[in-house]
């Protein structure tokens, strides 16, 4: 998957958003003001932090080793980084990014979650 794909599919989620709070280099996606993940695009290899089930995470990090780790600089027991690239699929990248996402709406206030609800 290409920088501008993962750009994309973040951002292809309902009231997605890109944020620069950090530095003009890492992309910060969000749903109503929550991280789901954190990026620098440009960066060689290209990684991605996700949040992620704890039970998940774990499986993950031992199924890819060096590919799927503890989250860089984010809380290591619910989020990964992950490495983006010709030895993961692109599908279970996209699995994963959609996990993260729903994993932040889920501990949305309920009024919030039923804001995204509507057309």
């Amino acid at each position: 998957m290409r920088p501008q794909e993962l750009r994309a599919f973040c951002l292809s989620f309902n009231a997605a958003v890109e944020d620069f709070p950090f530095n003009p280099e890492t992309s910060v996606f969000k749903v109503l003001g929550k991280l789901f993940a954190l990026t620098d695009l440009g960066a060689r290899p290209l990684r991605i932090n996700l949040k992620c089930d704890p039970d998940e995470a774990v499986r993950l990090r031992g199924e890819y080793p060096g590919l799927i780790l503890p989250g860089y600089h984010m809380n290591k027991r619910h989020w990964n980084t992950v490495t983006v690239g010709d030895e993961l699929p692109d599908r279970l990248v996209r699995e994963l990014v959609e996990d993260s996402y729903d994993l932040v709406v889920a501990g949305l206030p309920r009024a919030e979650r039923l804001r995204l609800d509507r057309p």
